[in-house]
């Protein structure tokens, strides 16, 4: 897989789990939450997916055939900016994992756009902090 591929697929992982909206190639449009993509062929599943008429359907799977534009509804969490800001907290200690979606700090404290999952302590807690500061400015 080319460099270019790697970074298309990782730009639609950035996708997962987030609402969307998808158009097909005959016109319709379905919003909802991203929760399965194939990138063999492009195929998504959608939850909690409303048609342009308003129906509302538990999921739905579009055959990459005839999805024709994917749009993100909403901003992707920036973890690489999230990374630089700890990085300054905590220099030379923070491993940032885009394609997996969670920064490594002092190999023991894990973070994700939801805070931090693993770790305990001071250390954890000063990640915590500045995880929510970060996320204070990306809302303003």
């Amino acid at each position: 897989m080319s460099a270019a591929q790697r970074r298309f697929f990782n730009e639609l992982a950035t996708l997962m789990d987030k609402m969307v909206k998808a158009t097909t190639v005959d016109g319709l449009s379905y919003s909802g939450t991203l929760t399965g993509m194939n990138p063999d062929n492009m195929s998504l599943i959608l939850s909690k997916a409303k048609d342009e008429k308003g129906q509302v359907f538990h999921k739905i799977v579009l055959n990459g055939n005839v999805v024709a534009k994917l749009f993100a509804a909403e901003k992707p969490f920036d973890l690489r900016a999230l990374g630089e800001r700890l990085e300054k907290v905590f220099p030379t200690m923070v491993r940032t994992y885009e394609d997996k979606g969670f920064i490594w700090v002092m190999d023991k404290i894990k973070i994700t756009e939801k805070g931090v999952t693993e770790g305990t302590g001071p250390a954890a807690e000063r990640v915590q902090r500045v995880f929510a500061l970060f996320l204070s400015e990306m809302k303003t």
